[in-house]
């Protein structure tokens, strides 16, 4: 798909596969412009849109669904709800669009998913931000859409009303089944929620593919910012210790956390941050750290300025290092080199519960 502005021009392709899609990409990067010409509100100069076996748009046959007819749910930043009516009938309303005979998950079902059963008598004002989004979550939901279009409906939530919402929409992950096209800033929405990712940079794709291969690939790390550059591991919680550490089983071995509030079985997402990675050619002895994992380098990549990243294989999982590309050359880190991950932070994102469906 492409279309140009006086000064940008979008030309991206790419194909989402089920669970989240991230679109992840700096300010002006094209990512809102994409969601609005999937959405319909906004025709694209040349290209194709199709959802499953449904043309949207194609320039070459001039086919152009107008909006309303694409089954494509959309949540802005903003939630805009009708302030006059009450959560049950801003609810209602989105049910109305839903196909008839194919009423999709059912008013009680996602009542219950989004945790708003108690609002439903109440009007847009008199919730909080995030008692708003989760019931414009619901109101998109209930028309039942072929996906659902999510652009930056975070970003004017503080912390804890963010971390409120991933929970539902985690939920809404795992089991609705619903594709959703995820627009967002943040690295740490993205390890947390996205299954696949696909990186935007001046109105071009820079890199797509699995979450776990884009978050852990050094090359794209530069993207995502430095900062933020890390892995995800998934990992299975094995049980909890009497001193209130939780055991975590990862594909790389065992991990040890600050007591995870989940039920023994869980499988759980770890986002682990480069910069929180230490390496070692030996195992360490005589340390604090509890999570010491033998790993494989992969690759390593020198940045402009003093520093490194490393990529880990540990059994199918990849972790990422930010090191000093001095310790990169006093270790000989080179790919196939056994060494040693030491972890001295890991901050957890829960993924699929249970069986990790």
């Amino acid at each position: 798909m492409a279309h140009r502005f006086p000064s940008f021009a979008l030309d991206v392709a790419f194909s989402a596969p089920a669970g989240v899609t991230a679109l992840f990409g700096r300010s002006g990067s094209g990512k809102t412009t994409l969601v609005n010409a999937l959405a319909g509100l906004l025709r694209p100069d040349a290209g194709r849109i199709a959802i499953g076996g449904t043309v949207l748009f194609d320039s070459d046959t001039g086919q152009c669904v107008p909006p309303h007819r694409r089954r494509i749910g959309y949540v802005f930043q903003d939630a805009r709800l009708f302030p006059h009516r009450t959560v049950r009938q801003n609810l209602e309303y989105g049910h109305r669009f839903a196909p008839q005979g194919d009423a999709g998950p059912g008013f009680d079902r996602i009542v219950a998913l989004l945790g708003i059963g108690d609002l439903l008598k109440r009007r847009p004002g008199a919730l909080s931000g995030g008692e708003k989004q989760r019931v414009a979550l619901g109101r998109a939901i209930l028309s039942n859409p072929r996906v659902l279009l999510m652009d930056e409906p975070l970003a004017a939530l503080d912390a804890p009303r963010k971390a409120e919402i991933l929970t539902y929409l985690e939920r809404l992950r795992d089991e609705t089944g619903l594709p959703i096209l995820y627009v967002s800033h943040s690295v740490a929405e993205v390890a947390r929620l996205a299954t696949t990712i696909v990186l935007l940079d001046k109105g071009r794709v820079q890199a797509a593919g699995p979450a776990e291969r884009i978050l852990s690939d050094p090359a794209t790390a530069p993207a995502l910012g430095l900062r933020e550059a890390g892995a995800i591991l998934t990992a299975r919680l094995a049980g909890h210790d009497d001193d209130g550490l939780s055991r975590l089983e990862t594909g790389g071995g065992p991990v040890w956390l600050p007591h995870v509030p989940a039920q023994v079985g869980a499988t759980l997402r770890l986002r682990i941050l480069a910069q929180d990675v230490m390496l070692a050619t030996e195992r360490p002895t005589g340390v604090s750290a509890l999570n010491i994992l033998p790993a494989t380098v992969q690759a390593v990549r020198l940045g402009e300025g003093p520093g490194a990243l490393v990529q880990l294989a540990l059994g199918e999982g990849r972790l990422l290092a930010r090191i000093t590309a001095r310790s990169a050359k006093a270790l000989e880190l080179r790919p196939g080199r056994p060494v040693f991950a030491v972890l001295k932070a890991v901050s957890v994102a829960r993924g699929s519960i249970g069986d990790g469906a």
